[in-house]
């Protein structure tokens, strides 16, 4: 026979009960900001005092020069008016343009933001946002019309933020990080055989910068940032600090080494090499621009690698001789 459980109430002096600890929610840490220290931005008045009095001395030099030309020759004077309203208008167009850019990429830098929040505290809020500020920059794109589709019609069925994010990262990013990837293995396979056959080293310095720029370029667009002029230099200093932080900029003889092997490194051309070099570099700033400009930081899906976006470079560099 046996006894059913009771509760009871422990009694006497003696007795000890231990308490399970209480479960809790780590603390969200605050981002780290530059510190403030009551200071003038001297540099940066300095900086739009400099631009304002020569945007001033541009402007009245061109409302001299029309109205002279007005009093000389009317005709040409009318034509000198038109074209300055041309060029005006079209600046306008730009400043338009490049404010819509910069705001565009700091809409993705806050996406990002506000996932990798969701991601750390579990907020069901925040992924929420981050999944209607995804809709809204990918409802225009074909290649995630399907995913938009079921991650529409599963989401009232995930409670916790970091599946909703993770959710949206795994419907609406593999065509995209796979149409960057290939940009990037592209772009390194074009570096490595054009420095492979350059003659001069300038001319190679040359190369890697120009398809650098362009990859990263390419990359914000396949993301969504469409940057202008200045959106594009500042996601390049964005890519170029975290290139900086994670030490990418660093691959040398015995980084090679580690990915080919003693002997293939040391049976490959030195011009071969170089080739490889290169192509890594700019592969490695590929990867960098990925990771500035995806709006969703890589947690649901695998982050790649160098293996995977510049094997080739490996591929081609294994038997010279068959070439």
């Amino acid at each position: 026979m046996t006894r059913r459980p009771r509760a009871f109430e422990p009694v006497g002096e003696g007795v000890v009960v231990d308490v399970a600890p209480e479960i809790v929610e780590r603390p969200v840490m605050p981002s780290a900001t530059a510190r403030k220290d009551g200071r003038w931005p001297l540099g940066s008045l300095l900086g739009g005092a400099v631009v304002g009095l020569l945007g001033l001395w541009f402007v009245t030099a061109v409302e001299r020069f029309i109205l002279d030309l007005l009093e000389r020759e009317p005709l040409l004077g009318r034509a000198a008016a038109v074209l300055a309203g041309v060029a005006l208008l079209a600046a306008a167009g730009l400043m338009v343009r490049e404010v819509r850019a910069v705001l565009r990429a700091a809409s993705i830098d806050e996406l990002r933001s506000r996932a990798a929040a969701a991601l750390e505290t579990d907020s069901r809020s925040e992924a929420r946002a981050v999944i209607v500020g995804l809709t809204a920059l990918y409802r225009d794109r074909p290649e995630t019309a399907e995913g938009r589709g079921r991650l529409a019609a599963a989401e009232g069925d995930v409670i916790d933020g970091r599946d909703m994010v993770r959710l949206a990262e795994r419907e609406l990013l593999p065509a995209l990080d796979a149409s960057a990837a290939a940009a990037v293995t592209m772009a390194a396979k074009r570096v490595s055989i054009a420095t492979a056959v350059a003659p001069r080293a300038v001319l190679d310095v040359v190369i890697v910068a120009v398809q650098a720029l362009g990859l990263v370029r390419e990359i914000a667009a396949v993301y969504g940032a469409r940057p202008g002029t200045a959106g594009f230099l500042r996601i390049l200093r964005a890519v170029f600090a975290h290139l900086a932080l994670t030490g990418g900029i660093a691959v040398g003889d015995s980084f090679v080494q580690q990915l080919l092997g003693h002997g293939l490194a040391a049976r490959i051309s030195a011009r071969l090499g170089e080739g490889v070099l290169n192509g890594l570099l700019t592969a490695r700033v590929g990867l960098a621009a990925m990771d500035v400009c995806r709006p969703l930081p890589f947690d649901a899906l695998k982050r790649p690698g160098l293996r995977e976006v510049a094997g080739a470079l490996f591929d081609g560099a294994a038997d010279p001789e068959a070439r």
